[in-house]
């Protein structure tokens, strides 16, 4: 592949991705913003992620944390999935509310890395999420950008 930059190669690279991945488009998110190792993506809580208590589903937003993470992970053109993933939730959201999560790389070295997922809603922490990734082999991107 010819020498590009790497915000244009994580671009494209979430570009691939999201075209594979119907599990990242069926919550309707929104990319804010894709960098190599960061990613930024909003969801707004629709009527089939509410649980029976009226409060945003623990998995829903577990998946929008995750799809940040899948996002910033694989910016390198590098298949990379997660080995372990934890999240921690620190306020309930509603139907309606717009989710917004901030994955950031804390490290990245050989075939690991560390990457924080900050969830917030509006001005509140809503959760912090952790995954190790691993790299897995092979190149998203097969052909010259």
């Amino acid at each position: 592949m010819a020498a590009i930059s790497s915000s244009k190669l994580a671009l494209a690279c979430a570009d691939f991705l999201w075209r594979q991945d119907a599990a990242l488009r069926s919550l309707g998110l929104e990319r804010l913003s894709i960098d190599a190792g960061q990613a930024t993506v909003a969801m707004t809580v629709l009527p089939g992620m509410v649980n029976g208590i009226g409060i945003t589903h623990g998995g829903t937003i577990f998946k929008l944390a995750d799809a940040a993470f899948s996002l910033a992970s694989n910016a390198y053109n590098e298949r990379t999935v997660s080995a372990h993933c934890s999240i921690s939730f620190l306020r309930p959201t509603k139907l309606g509310d717009r989710l917004v999560a901030r994955a950031t790389e804390v490290v990245r070295s050989g075939r690991s890395g560390i990457y924080d997922v900050r969830v917030t809603f509006e001005d509140e922490v809503v959760a912090e999420f952790r995954a190790h990734s691993r790299v897995i082999g092979g190149a998203l991107l097969s052909t010259a950008l």
